[in-house]
């Protein structure tokens, strides 16, 4: 079985959990950024990882999962600033699902990371309340995906890995 683990990330959180999951995969494998990733051919399975942008998959990431992963097995790992029980955590769950047409999804992993510097100021200038409210939360993702975070990563890759072989 041939594995990719392809990631897009801005702020290094993504990349943290895509060499946990990485890491944790006992088969031919290969990590690659997801602009580097012309195509899933040659590949059984493909765990493909994200931000969550303004409650949705970043775009880059959406127009790959739509043009590229039709058809082919695919995890998904995805980081946000929330906690994992978050009360907006379901809906960018939702959102990322309804990027994936024709997908067959086998296994879907969520975790915070650090917001970024630059989104944290740009909130907490917002017109919208909600907006500086979610920026005053910031210093509370400090620090994330922590190791307990990428282990639950580890744990994730292990069990799709075992449902897919």
């Amino acid at each position: 079985m041939k594995v990719l683990v392809a990631y897009l990330s801005q702020t290094g959180n993504t990349r943290k959990v895509a060499e946990a999951i990485y890491d944790a995969i006992e088969a031919d494998k290969e990590l690659k950024p997801l602009g580097e990733v012309e195509s899933l051919e040659g590949f059984d399975l493909a765990f493909i990882g994200f931000p969550i942008h303004a409650a949705n998959p970043a775009s880059d990431a959406k127009a790959f999962l739509e043009e590229k992963a039709r058809g082919r097995k695919v995890a998904v790992f995805i980081t946000h600033s929330n906690p994992e029980d978050g009360e907006n955590v379901a809906r960018y769950l939702e959102n990322c699902r309804a990027s994936l047409v024709d997908v067959d999804l086998v296994g879907m992993f969520n975790c915070q990371g650090e917001m970024a510097e630059a989104i944290m100021e740009f909130l907490s200038k917002s017109e919208n309340p909600r907006h500086r409210q979610f920026a005053e939360y910031a210093p509370q993702t400090k620090g994330q995906p922590d190791e307990s975070r990428l282990e639950k990563a580890r744990a994730f890759a292990r069990e799709v890995m075992e449902k897919v072989c």
